[in-house]
């Protein structure tokens, strides 16, 4: 097992950036001996040859989309090695360890399993045949506090095969990812997080997140996602990070994700963050319904919501919100209200038209499924969620046709202003509204943003 390919790390997509589910993983082991091969399938071919060599296949699930592309990858990879011990491991695998363990895998890891996955290639390297004690199945048990080496990147593609920071001039800089901390402290009830980490977060040592950036920055790097769940899970951490990638590199850009709860309530930090090179933060702001972030358990209000984008302006941030416009609660009204606020605000630029077109996804163990009056209709095995219907049949069809009209523009690579004056326009019409077509409908100042919009 401590030959050269006999552990191949596998990936299937984070949302463009370089696999972080590679790298971490690729550094546990090599501190152990081993000496693991990678292949990322969001750049690369599946390659034969490398999976005719691995004895062990870890498959990276930190998404839903990338779960959903590793049992196809799975499939594939069980075709030309059908001897390899196939791992599934992420915050996605737990969850669906039952379908997993149907695709092939002998092993199913969730958080702050890196460790567990060196005991794995050791029990593998022992001849183990019974491998039972690496499956997990649900939250499981307490997650352990690790020791974290600096991510191991020598083995991936460059950075510049990745999503870049376009800028609002049209330029566009070779991105990079880090974490500082994993796993979060918040309960929101439809966030993959919850299940695994159950209200606990860990931060990484800021050597180790320097580090792993100065190599990023040595590879060609100039502007890094922190990628972090809640970059102010741990506000002091966040900015000793910060502080410190500053200090080294005072030219590198970031940006960050967090609550809107936190952007309020850390507004110092938010601050200096902006100070020390930050250019924009993700927020799940959701909907700006109060009915659904409830129902959701945000922690914020639409009032709340309103004041974020006004803070985040203030400190020379870019607010980019995530929202989830179709859930069981949200209404047609709610849709056409958000977009009017956000034209009448001028927060259309900072809008990705993916976000109008998410749908609530309800994957196994999610909390919503405790909700009284969520009424579903069974496990859809391929989709790897529940299924729901909402009470307004208009909503149903409105998504469908609001999620062609993104794709279609997004593939076209139409401007993403044009994008959502469509889906304003599909929203209107199920409304039974008028629409007025105007040539250039929507205005806005172009801000910063990633090349790749997807978030789930």
């Amino acid at each position: 097992m401590r030959g050269e390919g006999q552990i191949l790390l596998v990936s299937t997509y984070e949302l463009g950036h370089q696999p972080h589910g590679i790298a971490l993983p690729a550094a546990f082991l090599e501190r152990a001996g081993f000496h693991p091969a990678a292949l990322d399938l969001s750049v690369e071919p599946l390659d034969p040859e490398r999976i005719l060599r691995a004895r062990l296949v870890a498959i990276s699930v930190p998404m839903h989309t990338a779960l959903r592309l590793g049992i196809a990858a799975a499939g594939r990879i069980r075709r030309i090695r059908p001897d390899a011990v196939l791992c599934f491991h992420g915050l996605y695998a737990p969850l669906n360890a039952a379908r997993l363990l149907s695709a092939g895998a002998r092993a199913v890891l969730g958080g702050e399993c890196e460790e567990e996955l060196v005991a794995l290639a050791s029990a593998l390297e022992r001849g183990e045949a019974d491998l039972s004690r690496f499956v997990r199945d649900g939250p499981g048990a307490a997650l352990p506090r690790l020791a974290h080496p600096v991510p191991s990147r020598a083995a991936l593609p460059a950075p510049d095969r990745y999503a870049r920071l376009a800028e609002p001039g049209g330029r566009e800089r070779t991105a990079g990812y880090a974490e500082a901390s994993r796993g979060c402290k918040h309960l929101c009830r439809h966030c993959p997080v919850v299940p695994i980490y159950r209200g606990r977060f860990f931060a990484v040592p800021v050597e180790i997140v320097a580090s792993d950036v100065e190599r990023q920055v040595a590879a060609g790097v100039t502007h890094v996602t922190f990628g972090d769940p809640d970059f102010l899970n741990g506000p002091s951490h966040a900015l000793r990070v910060a502080r410190a990638v500053h200090q080294r590199f005072p030219a590198l850009t970031f940006d960050f994700t967090a609550k809107v709860e936190h952007l309020l309530r850390h507004r110092a930090a938010v601050a200096e963050l902006a100070g020390l090179g930050a250019l924009f933060v993700t927020s799940a702001v959701e909907s700006l319904s109060d009915l659904v972030l409830d129902r959701l358990a945000k922690g914020h209000t639409r009032a709340d919501a309103l004041r974020a984008f006004d803070l985040c302006a203030e400190a020379g941030l870019t607010l980019r919100p995530s929202l989830i416009p179709f859930t069981p609660w949200s209404t047609l009204d709610d849709l056409l209200d958000l977009l009017d606020v956000f034209e009448a605000r001028g927060w259309l630029a900072q809008l990705d038209p993916v976000q109008l077109a998410i749908r609530l996804l309800l994957p196994p163990g999610t909390p919503l499924l405790a909700d009284p009056d969520l009424v579903l209709d069974g496990l859809d095995e391929e989709a790897l969620t529940w299924r729901w219907t909402h009470p307004d049949p208009r909503m149903d069809a409105l998504h469908a046709r609001v999620s062609a009209a993104v794709e279609e523009g997004v593939t076209r690579g139409d401007d993403p202003l044009a994008v959502v004056a469509r889906v304003k326009a599909l929203a209107l019409a199920a409304a039974g509204r008028e629409h007025v077509h105007v040539a250039r409908p929507f205005s806005g100042a172009r801000t910063p943003r990633l090349t790749e919009s997807w978030f789930c």
